[in-house]
């Protein structure tokens, strides 16, 4: 594994593969080699400097994944540059505090989310470009600078490089492992957004691991589906791969399931990020129905037969994610258990990894061929972790808590939340409930902020019980919330079954009654539900697909 920084990576490997093919957006299908792709970083680093954009310096950038917010990502922080990602689905007042929060000098930003921004007030930004056309939105300086930079750059990148851009001569910022290269702004659970500074360390931990596992090799085809605002995606949808000479595809927006078959058959990707929602519907919609029809339900109960069949399942399966994936990565949330089950009965090539974008993202992950059930991996190498007991658990079981190369520099200018999240012997306090195995297999049971203490005193981790409703006829999606010393169930029904079958609103109530009979004899008796209602519409969910539970049951649309 090279010892290089990630910004060297960078360095090293646009000049090696300069006519490889480096991006692609799918819709336009307009293309962009690594040799392209650092000619336009060059002209960017040419505009940062004439702005007087300085070496840590905060460049704000929010629109939608395609070429352009990667190139300017990648521009940015090798300029030498702090990259202020920003999530396009964020609400644009937040977007607006964020980027003043992060002291921000400029921003790209997609032209319908800077309309967005009416009338709003920024602190310290200079500049707003759009970031498809490279247009200038605002220029907030009293002597134009902005404008002036922007109109200079094509006669000033032909005055330094006459005979066109060679990119054998690349030359990026020096930076240490201890400089702040992304400060991520997050939108968990809590509803409160901060500042994660991470280092150039830490990106480089994260992808030096992805490249030691061969997430990525030369060549290998990504299609990127997760935010490259939000930590995962970026880590390993976009700052991997083009450290060793993928091939990115770009979706762009989240893509309906047709559209994404479609990509995967058309893409052919080694390696596919998402979270296990995504996972959970193409099996429980497209596989698990096919199984339970007659001859199959009988057929896969006899030994050869059944491993034919499941033979079959595992390779119609791999060809519906485009005929070439070594591995499915799956984070952000807990993958349902029946799901899991029969991935491996099937040895279907998929993992559950965990992470939090304190750790840029990754904490713990293992191969699928060596993936523990009900796990989520095994913690990194330079990884420590240990567990702290919390009132009521048996000793093994407590909140997770990791140290070592990957944890963050802390929150930008929030030193009391740095406090808290990062005790005074260096552990990052997740807020993760669980327990690792001697060999350092972390499984998780649920958040600290979501276990409810019972009256005899016996933890319950509703995340557990949700994942058994999860499985019961009729339920799309559920939370479980204490009330009055007892325990509902919210429960999101799937509607489009409902339709199928001509269940209306009385034959779900029918069902969901039925459904609370069956979970309350699968938990334990300090874990019974003691009714269930029915919501309207889906839960509201952060950019990893994790409910923001924090919004209920006070935002819950109950008409049942």
């Amino acid at each position: 594994m090279t010892s290089h920084n990630i910004i060297q990576l960078y360095e090293n490997n646009f000049k090696k593969c300069s006519d490889e093919i480096a991006l692609t957006d799918y819709f336009t299908k307009k293309n962009y080699s690594y040799g392209e792709m650092a000619t336009e970083i060059e002209r960017l680093h040419i505009f940062m400097a004439d702005c007087g954009v300085k070496k840590g310096d905060k460049v704000a950038l929010i629109g939608k994944n395609n070429a352009q917010f990667v190139i300017t990502y990648i521009a940015v922080v090798t300029y030498g540059a702090v990259i202020v990602p920003i999530l396009s689905d964020f609400n644009p007042n937040d977007a607006v505090n964020i980027i003043n929060h992060s002291d921000s000098v400029l921003l790209f930003a997609d032209q319908k989310i800077w309309e967005s921004f009416a009338d709003a007030e920024f602190e310290q930004l200079q500049g707003a470009i759009e970031l498809d056309t490279r247009v200038l939105l605002k220029d907030f300086t009293a002597d134009n600078k902005i404008t002036a930079a922007l109109e200079g750059m094509d006669a000033k990148f032909a005055e330094r490089h006459p005979n066109g851009f060679d990119s054998s001569k690349i030359k990026y910022a020096d930076v240490d492992m201890d400089d702040v290269m992304i400060i991520s702004y997050t939108s968990g659970t809590t509803g409160l957004s901060k500042g994660v500074m991470l280092t150039v360390g830490n990106i480089t931990g994260n992808v030096q691991f992805a490249l030691g596992k061969k997430f990525h090799v030369y060549r290998s085809r990504v299609l990127a589906l997760l935010p490259l605002a939000h930590a995962y995606g970026c880590a390993f949808d976009m700052l991997t791969p083009l450290a060793i000479g993928s091939h990115i595809t770009l979706l762009g927006r989240t893509p309906s399931p047709k559209i994404l078959i479609q990509a995967m058959k058309e893409v052919k990707p080694h390696l596919i990020c998402t979270v296990p929602l995504v996972m959970e519907k193409i099996v429980r919609n497209q596989v698990m129905p096919k199984l339970q029809k007659q001859p199959l339900k009988t057929l896969v109960k006899i030994p050869l037969l059944n491993k034919v069949i499941y033979n079959k399942v595992k390779k119609t399966m791999v060809e519906a994610f485009g005929g070439c994936i070594t591995e499915v990565n799956m984070g952000g949330a807990a993958l349902n258990p029946d799901v899991e089950k029969f991935l491996l009965k099937i040895k279907f090539p998929a993992t559950v990894g965990y992470g939090m974008t304190e750790c840029g993202p990754l904490i713990s992950y293992e191969r699928w061929q060596r993936y523990k059930p009900a796990s989520c991996g095994k913690i990194l190498p330079g990884m420590e972790v240990k567990i702290v007991p919390t009132d009521g658990s048996n000793g093994k079981t407590g909140e997770v808590c990791v140290r070592g190369m990957n944890v963050m520099k802390g929150y930008y200018k929030n030193p009391k939340a740095t406090e808290e999240a990062i005790d005074s012997e260096g552990w990052l306090h997740t807020g993760d409930i669980g327990f690792a195995d001697p060999d350092g297999t972390i499984s998780l049971r649920g958040r600290c902020k979501s276990m409810i203490l019972s009256s005899n005193g016996q933890n319950i981790y509703p995340e557990e019980i949700e994942a058994k409703l999860n499985v019961l006829e009729c339920v799309l999606e559920s939370l479980v919330l204490e009330d009055n010393g007892r325990l509902v169930a919210y429960v999101v029904p799937d509607y489009d079954m409902a339709k199928n079958n001509g269940w209306d609103i009385d034959a779900i109530k029918e069902i969901m009654k039925n459904n609370l009979n069956i979970l309350n004899s699968l938990v334990a008796p300090y874990e019974q539900v003691s009714d269930v209602k029915i919501c309207e519409e889906e839960f509201v969910k952060t950019p990893k697909r994790s409910i923001r539970r924090y919004l209920y049951p006070a935002n819950a649309k109950v008409i049942a």
